[in-house]
């Protein structure tokens, strides 16, 4: 027992702790010294890169054109992690990684420790700016990759400003020749090697499982690479025009990764073999060969990293919109089933309802008054309303999911139209009404289900009786149309505005009248469009306010 209490005294001194804050988890990512390895393996890769910059690509004795250093160092800085102890961390593996490159590299101590100074501060800002504007750290986007591509291009300028200086005073360079190489140099290796690190994802990884795929992106590498040494090598070739179609495949096939790396291929290649006096600017100066290559790769080729970013906003808005199909594909079968099983249930005790009350009316289940027959009609009435309601909802629940079959024959239009008018006769509604038909021309014969095409009709002179009827008329008429026969349902009522047109095939959507004297529910025209599209037809209307409107509805002719 005393064991007992012990531990759960120390459980509940555990979770008190906790509860004050006294001993929290550290969150990932926020202390240095529990992930190491990556600042480590970034200052390695530095120092590396900076001997190579300043033994391959120094163009005016001291600034080298290419500079990746920083953009390695920014990269693996933004995918590795963040918290002040990180950071911290952080910047002072990447300020020993580039300080012992320089060492490495020849440089003196006091222009090793400037150039430490400025590199740091170039990448600080750009992480900085990055973590803020960057959203998500997302570059496969428009609007993320243009705000990279800008900070890329801001970052280097006080280190520019710092350094270049320095160099002009102390060691006898000229500031502008040393700017500019210093800015396109570092610009350029932050936007090239940003772009790669942060647009790689895990799921770039799954095209090494792809075979065709992975040989496609090899094959494309081997072409591009073998293009760039045939131009900026010994051999000189005038093969500059390959390389655009070939970058630009690249953004097509793999997007932005793939113009990432296109990019990074043709970036090394190109200032390094015009730094070495290969190419098409050798019979220029250092300093001008390193920037017409800076150029080079800057505005012509990096603007295909916007290309790629627009395909890439293609694909994911193309994916959203394939998923929010989806969900409103499932949404609407749902809802049909739903409108199909209310319906269904409401069938029986409708019927059982219309049954009572008319054995109620007839005086079969004992002696009523006028009232009281009054009353059970009524009853009936909007029972029979009702169960219209629920044949409407099935047949709209079963149009939406496919199970209303069409017996497609020909059929006499003309003939419709005078079944149509003859039903709705017999209605009240068509008291003081005239109902015409009007077939223009012979043979008026369509490629429809006699029936549902009654039902469509039938559901347009309907509504052309409830909402029309202040004209005093409704016209049935079918003409030829093309290859097409087209039926018109024309009244003279007070017409339609053009946003009420617009909502006129939703479903349940009465156009603000659900509060009128004239009954409905809105399902009428939505099972209309339904059916006329199952037979391959159209359906539309046209309708001006105060001169009536038109609904009409195009079968194919035989």
């Amino acid at each position: 027992m005393s064991r007992a209490l012990h531990r759960g005294e120390v459980a509940l001194e555990a979770t008190a702790k906790g509860a004050i804050g006294v001993e929290t988890q550290v969150p990932p990512n926020a202390d240095f010294f529990r992930q190491p390895l990556a600042p480590i393996l970034t200052a390695l890769g530095v120092a590396i890169l900076v001997v190579l910059a300043i033994s391959f690509a120094r163009a005016n004795g001291l600034i080298a054109a290419l500079w990746g250093a920083g953009g390695l160092a920014m990269a693996a800085w933004l995918r590795s992690g963040r918290g002040l102890q990180y950071d911290l961390g952080f910047g002072v593996l990447v300020a020993a990684g580039v300080f012992a490159g320089e060492i490495l590299a020849g440089n003196k101590l006091w222009l090793s420790a400037l150039f430490t100074l400025s590199n740091v501060l170039e990448i600080v800002l750009a992480v900085v700016l990055t973590r803020r504007l960057v959203t998500g750290l997302h570059v496969d986007s428009v609007q993320g990759l243009t705000r990279f591509l800008t900070i890329c291009a801001i970052a280097p300028l006080p280190s520019a400003l710092l350094a270049c200086a320095a160099v002009a005073n102390l060691a006898e360079q000229d500031f502008l020749d040393a700017f500019r190489i210093w800015w396109s140099g570092h610009a350029l290796g932050f936007a090239v090697i940003g772009v790669v690190g942060l647009s790689l994802r895990k799921a770039h990884l799954q095209l090494l499982k792809q075979p065709a795929r992975l040989a496609e992106g090899l094959g494309l590498g081997l072409l591009l690479g073998s293009a760039c040494y045939a131009i900026f090598s010994h051999l000189s070739l005038p093969f500059g025009f390959l390389l655009l179609p070939l970058i630009l495949i690249a953004a097509v096939r793999f997007r932005v990764i793939g113009a990432a790396w296109a990019l990074l291929v043709v970036s090394v290649v190109a200032i390094g073999g015009t730094m070495a006096g290969h190419g098409p600017y050798h019979q220029f100066g250092a300093e001008d060969r390193a920037l017409l290559a800076q150029l080079l790769v800057l505005l012509g080729y990096m603007p295909i990293l916007v290309v790629a970013a627009l395909l890439e906003e293609r694909d994911q808005l193309m994916q959203r919109a394939k998923e929010g199909r989806l969900r409103a594909e499932r949404a609407s079968a749902a809802k049909s089933r739903l409108l199909a099983n209310v319906a269904h249930e409401i069938k029986s005790p409708i019927g059982g309802v219309i049954g009572i009350g008319e054995l109620w009316a007839g005086g079969h289940v004992g002696q009523v008054t006028d009232s009281q027959v009054e009353m059970a009609q009524m009853l009936v009435k909007t029972a029979r309303q009702i169960e219209a309601l629920t044949h409407d909802l099935l047949d709209v629940a079963r149009a939406e999911a496919g199970a209303v079959k069409v017996d497609l024959r020909p059929t006499e239009v003309s003939g419709v139209l005078e079944d149509v008018r003859r039903s709705m006769a017999l209605l009240p509604e068509a008291e003081g009404l005239r109902i015409e038909v009007a077939a223009d021309g012979d043979a008026l014969v369509a490629m429809a289900d006699s029936q549902r095409l009654t039902q469509v009709v039938g559901n347009l002179a309907s509504n052309a009786m409830k909402y029309g009827a202040s004209g005093g008329v409704v016209i049935l008429r079918a003409a030829w149309s093309g290859d097409r026969i087209r039926i018109e349902v024309i009244d003279r009522g007070p017409g339609l505005s053009e946003d009420k047109q617009a909502q006129l095939f939703e479903p349940f959507n009465r156009l603000g009248l659900d509060r009128s004297s004239i009954e409905g529910h809105g399902v009428g025209l939505t099972l209309a469009k339904r059916l006329v599209e199952l037979q391959g037809g159209d359906i539309g209307v046209h309708s001006v306010v105060g001169e009536g409107a038109t609904f009409w509805v195009e079968m194919p002719g035989v």
